[in-house]
């Protein structure tokens, strides 16, 4: 009997605590940009969707969703998440840089900070207590890799996004992916991860090329304009395009079994919200989870695309 007690009065303790857990008031501003294009709209999207989620699992918990339409303005949206009494604060820059010294007050004040994809050029870790991004190398190696496995021999032309370090990545890594195969590649061109600008590109391509293999695009929004171009064209040389991100459309196209979009790459914008989830466990649970989290590029085929496919999100 005293055995039993001591376990109903140990689980109570223990119960209480955990109900004492969930009761406590925390209060996470999350800073993005606006929906200025597709992968954004996803962003948005995700970290609308994951504070509920959160705000549900612990009714003491507030989520702010601000999103700037550029620097200027999340760096006062920051300010004004601060005025707020934020607990921490999930930030994805639209350009880390400008943005440095609003969250460095944020950090300053013994608040969590977690930075999501963008970091600052010079990768000062003492802006944030945790990263969390896509892994930009190994997401033109993987579409390398793939173009190198299934055509060898193939000749590509290439839309690359906008002249900052995180292209770079990602072209490097795609020539890492095909090297030691026979794959030329025919033209680099950016198309500044811009459907519009992706089409010009490609009509381009088309008027100098008579023979293209492969297209790869190192943006799911850009293969839209990829797309468009070659069905105006009526050209039927191209194999196939391999982009990235993991667009619901493009998801979709590899469920459905699509010839010219077999694959893509991912390059989730539901990062923003593994960096909410994050945040509070490490505030509720008190669970270390500082530090870096890379995310796999991973390679979405039709077996596997279901498991990426998100039907109400925006992208």
């Amino acid at each position: 009997m005293r055995k039993l007690m001591l376990g109903l009065a140990v689980a109570a303790v223990t119960f209480a605590g955990a109900a004492h857990a969930q009761d406590k008031k925390f209060t996470i501003g999350v800073s993005i940009p606006a929906a200025d294009h597709g992968w954004t709209s996803g962003v948005v999207f995700h970290a609308e969707r994951v504070a509920k989620l959160l705000m549900a699992e612990h009714p003491g918990l507030n989520v702010i969703v601000k999103t700037s339409p550029d620097a200027a303005s999340q760096a006062n949206a920051v300010q004004d998440l601060d005025t707020q009494g934020i607990d921490a604060l999930v930030i994805l820059p639209s350009d880390p840089d400008p943005l440095v010294n609003a969250i460095k007050e944020v950090k300053g004040k013994g608040k969590f900070v977690a930075l999501v994809d963008r970091a600052p050029s010079n990768n000062d870790n003492s802006v944030r207590d945790l990263y969390v991004a896509g892994n930009n190398p190994a997401l033109g190696e993987v579409a390398g890799k793939y173009i190198k496995d299934t055509t060898p021999d193939a000749e590509v032309v290439i839309i690359r996004g906008l002249p900052i370090p995180i292209d770079q990545q990602r072209q490097d890594g795609f020539d890492k992916g095909i090297a030691g195969s026979n794959v030329k590649v025919l033209d680099r061109q950016y198309g500044n991860w811009n459907r519009d600008d992706a089409f010009k590109v490609m009509q381009d391509y088309l008027t100098k090329y008579q023979k293209i293999d492969v297209v790869w695009c190192q943006d799911d929004d850009m293969a839209v304009g990829v797309l468009q171009a070659i069905e105006q064209a009526k050209r039927t040389d191209i194999k196939y395009v391999v982009a990235g991100a993991g667009s619901k459309d493009m998801v979709k196209k590899v469920m459905d079994g699509d010839k010219l979009i077999p694959v893509d790459v991912l390059y989730p914008p539901a990062m923003v919200g593994t960096a909410m989830e994050l945040t509070a466990a490490a505030l509720y649970d008190q669970v270390p989870v500082q530090g870096s989290y890379i995310l796999d590029a991973t390679l979405i085929t039709k077996d596997n695309a279901k498991d990426f496919y998100f039907p109400d999100s925006p992208f």
